[in-house]
């Protein structure tokens, strides 16, 4: 699912933030933003939120089997 990838990728560059922040005390998106209190500062805070939210749903989702051709 495409919304899956997305979050996904969203995701990662949050976390990436947070590793940047806790390995040498630099937030990414402040910095980009000019500061965390600026509004896109915070709109991208709250879309890294939203994405984390969104792949808690991968948790309790049932897999399909993909069997192959010929079985």
């Amino acid at each position: 699912m495409i919304m899956d990838r997305i979050a996904l990728t969203i995701s990662i560059i949050g976390a990436l933030n947070w590793g940047s922040i806790g390995l040498f005390n630099f937030d990414i998106v402040a910095w980009i933003c000019g500061g965390s209190g600026t509004l896109l500062s915070r709109i991208i805070y709250t879309v890294v939120g939203l994405a984390g939210i969104w792949l808690i749903s991968l948790l309790f989702r049932t897999r399909e089997r993909v069997v192959p051709v010929g079985e």
